[in-house]
């Protein structure tokens, strides 16, 4: 059948609060024109992130009701371990509460002066973290990966050239190379397994640790299932195994292909590097067998990362992204081909592009869809990424003025997403009528969270 639907029945709902556009107006002035500062319930539909926004299955709800609280050695810590051994291969593993701890964590155990690491294309935690103790994040995505209407399989590949150069200027300096998988701040696109393989080959070549940010490594897969020649007859286990075999280590945020709404992991080979992560562990998050985490969240996670590797749903969740970037898109709106797995990235810099990159194109696109028709989404653009040379005070922007809309895991259904389609072509429409912002105020790290803007003009 062409129509592939939902591969679940609905068994609890939460009302959704409708609001117009006066009212939205007002809310969006008073939050400084940041959609990040605005109440949940004042959005008709929450693409901001896929981040622990998911719904739980009923069998995810019963593994939480014989979580194991024990402070230590609990049952439910065991399943967690095993499910996480059975799909990565690691033979540590470490809870944490989410990915960003997981990331602190292993930075901060391998930090060493003017650290360097090089990666597809590090996502905004993974950045802080590595520049908040000193070091540099390097971005090395394949040439069609920064070309927004460019059609290629696998555009989250890293530049496997430019990485051998790097690792030889670089040298002792750098501390990791890092694939993220699928590569989110580039618009969700899957790594290939061949590229995988050689990057990880390069790094060990160089004795550099080959790490995995492994939040949404399933859709990965299924991608590799779908596109990569030779994998077609192999499970979506198989091919995760695969992956993961090709890394030294591996952080996750188990809010995305855990299926859970907390809970991440840091897994590694290296007992010398596991004890060093445990003791900050103990110091941050909590002792080695919880990690931050309630007996109940080991349990969710436990069996939703064996649901999140059904084919039927890997199919529904690539088709539901597809199948909103395709509507979109045929209206004339330029967004990044193909749709990844997770979310449908606009590119606002060429939506808006009457709007210069320090007027925050994506920002105000963001600001514009939540005006509209009560969507949020979140700008990946020059209000995240942008930069001050700290030596002349030029703006430096984005690589690309992107708006994000991630969708949920098993939260909208069809008529959601189509209401939702409505709402971008609308704004497409009178896009001319948009204005600039300017940003009146701005924290040190990651401050796409708190930042304030106004209208210019």
């Amino acid at each position: 059948m062409r129509t592939i639907i939902e591969p679940f029945k609905i068994k609890s709902v939460e009302p959704i609060r409708m609001t117009d556009r006066a009212e939205r107006e007002k809310i969006l002035a008073e939050a400084g024109y940041n959609v990040f500062s605005i109440k949940a319930e004042d959005f008709l539909i929450d693409y901001l992130t896929d981040s622990g926004t998911s719904s739980m299955s009923s069998d995810q709800w019963a593994a939480m009701m014989r979580g194991d609280e024990s402070y230590a050695g609990s049952r439910s810590f065991f399943r967690f371990e095993g499910q996480v051994k059975r799909i990565t291969g690691f033979k540590n593993i470490i809870p944490t509460h989410q990915g960003r701890a997981a990331e602190k964590i292993l930075f901060n155990v391998l930090r060493q002066p003017d650290s360097v690491y090089l990666g597809n294309t590090h996502f905004d935690t993974t950045r802080a973290n590595i520049e908040y103790l000193g070091g540099t994040a390097i971005d090395l995505v394949i040439p069609e990966g920064l070309v927004p209407s460019k059609i290629h399989p696998f555009k989250g590949n890293i530049d496997l050239g430019r990485l051998a150069e790097h690792l030889e200027t670089y040298a002792d300096r750098v501390r990791g190379v890092i694939l993220t998988v699928t590569n989110n701040s580039g618009g969700g696109q899957p790594v290939s397994m061949a590229n995988l393989r050689e990057a990880s080959k390069l790094a060990r070549q160089h004795g550099v640790p080959f790490i995995l940010d492994a939040c949404r490594f399933a859709e990965n897969a299924y991608f590799i299932k779908l596109r990569e020649e030779g994998y077609a007859e192999k499970s979506v286990l198989e091919i995760a195994r695969e992956m993961f075999s090709y890394a030294d280590a591996s952080t996750m945020s188990a809010k995305k292909d855990g299926l859970a709404n907390i809970g991440g992991f840091l897994a590694c080979h290296d007992d010398g590097l596991a004890s060093e992560a445990r003791n900050l562990l103990i110091l941050t998050e909590g002792f080695p067998t919880y990690g931050g985490l309630a007996g109940r969240d080991l349990d969710a996670i436990a069996q939703g990362l064996d649901e999140v590797l059904e084919e039927d749903y890997l199919r529904y969740r690539l088709r539901a992204t597809e199948y909103f970037g395709e509507r979109i898109s045929q209206a004339g709106v330029p967004i990044i081909q193909p749709p990844g797995g997770h979310a449908v990235y606009i590119d606002a810099g060429a939506f808006l592009d009457h709007v210069p990159p320090e007027q925050f194109p994506g920002q105000v696109l963001t600001n514009e869809l939540y005006l509209h028709g009560g969507m949020r989404g979140v700008e990946i653009g020059s209000v995240m990424f942008g930069k001050t040379d700290p030596e002349t005070g030029a703006f430096i922007a984005a690589p690309l003025e992107l708006v994000r809309l991630a969708i949920p895991r098993r939260v909208y259904t069809q008529s959601h997403v189509d209401y939702s389609v409505e709402v971008v072509n609308e704004v497409y429409e009178r896009r001319r009528e948009l204005r600039g912002l300017r940003m009146v105020y701005e924290a040190p790290y990651l401050r796409h969270f708190t930042a304030r803007f106004e209208p210019v003009g």
